[in-house]
């Protein structure tokens, strides 16, 4: 029974990860602060610790606890500072919890002796706008903090492995959306958008509404962490339909599943977003045997469905 540990696992992501690595049969630490993470979406069967990823003495403390019952064999690091309009205000911040934060985590998987650190990056993000589907060997063009702070990240893991010969996996998402997703932070448009048009409520679409994104629902996200984890390869993975929808598209699909005239009014362009966005996942289908199931209908469908059932308790 492998024993893992995730950080963020009272999140988005992680809880969803958390949740189906316990179905598998798998022990559980997660480490979570609960800064956005919430203490209900922690699965009860988990080890949780209440602690922030950037402090060298509890996350040491964590790891040598944990690995002194049975050793640590897989690591899942998704904790992070998710906004990018926050890394921009606070850049400063942005480093702290996801360089400085990550490096604390890294390092300490390394010194416990991990098989393979899984870490979250950020596919659009760090391509910038692109013209077609980024693969991995595109050129990084990061336009806000948290980009640029989510590579270096990367770069720390490469080079831990270079000089320890640490395993690992950086997996570079696309839009992911679905239960339980926060109505902010990096690519939540799907979350508010689909908990807006639930509660009649009016959306905001910045700019003209024709920029475009990846979106890639999140049990095909917990799927690719487990593959990550499971294969004997390392490197880069885009996670992501590798189809592109623009917001008004996504609007638009929002319509026909409610069956209802969508709500919203124009802002403007917020700075550091990405106009155009894509990502190419061949490398992940051929390497890890992973691709995208959920096709952007059926996933808006569960999302709202979700916020129907916690909305109406």
């Amino acid at each position: 029974m492998p024993k893992c540990l995730v950080t963020g696992g009272a999140g988005f992501i992680g809880s969803n990860l958390v949740d189906e690595l316990i179905k598998r049969g798998d022990e559980v630490v997660i480490i979570d602060n609960l800064s956005t993470g919430r203490k209900e979406y922690i699965n009860p069967k988990a080890k949780f610790y209440n602690i922030d990823i950037c402090s060298k003495d509890d996350v040491k403390r964590v790891f040598q606890n944990e690995s002194n019952s049975s050793e640590i064999d897989f690591v899942y690091h998704l904790a992070a500072q998710m906004d990018v309009r926050k890394s921009i205000k606070d850049p400063l911040f942005d480093n702290e919890v996801n360089v400085a934060g990550g490096y604390n985590i890294f390092n300490c998987a390394l010194k416990a002796k991990v098989k393979k650190v899984v870490f979250f990056s950020t596919g659009g993000a760090i391509y910038g706008n692109v013209d077609s589907p980024a693969d991995e060997e595109a050129l990084p063009s990061p336009d806000s903090f948290y980009a640029a702070h989510k590579l270096t990240s990367e770069k720390h893991l490469e080079i831990l492995n270079k000089l320890y010969g640490q395993n690992y996996i950086i997996l570079r998402p696309a839009n992911i959306y679905g239960p339980r997703q926060y109505k902010g932070g990096e690519g939540a448009v799907a979350a508010v958008f689909t908990y807006n048009a639930f509660n009649n409520k009016e959306s905001i679409v910045y700019g003209d509404g024709l920029q475009t994104r990846d979106f890639v629902y999140i049990d095909d996200v917990v799927e690719a962490c487990l593959k990550s984890a499971e294969s004997d390869t390392q490197g880069i993975f885009n996670i992501g339909s590798g189809k592109e929808i623009s917001v008004l598209e996504l609007i638009d699909v929002i319509e026909k599943i409610n069956n209802k005239k969508f709500q919203y009014k124009h802002y403007k362009e917020r700075i550091g977003e990405v106009r155009r966005s894509v990502l190419d996942c061949n490398k992940a289908r051929e390497l890890l045997n992973w691709r995208a199931k959920t096709d952007i209908k059926e996933g808006l469908e569960k999302t709202i469905d979700y916020f129907k059932n916690i909305l109406s308790l």
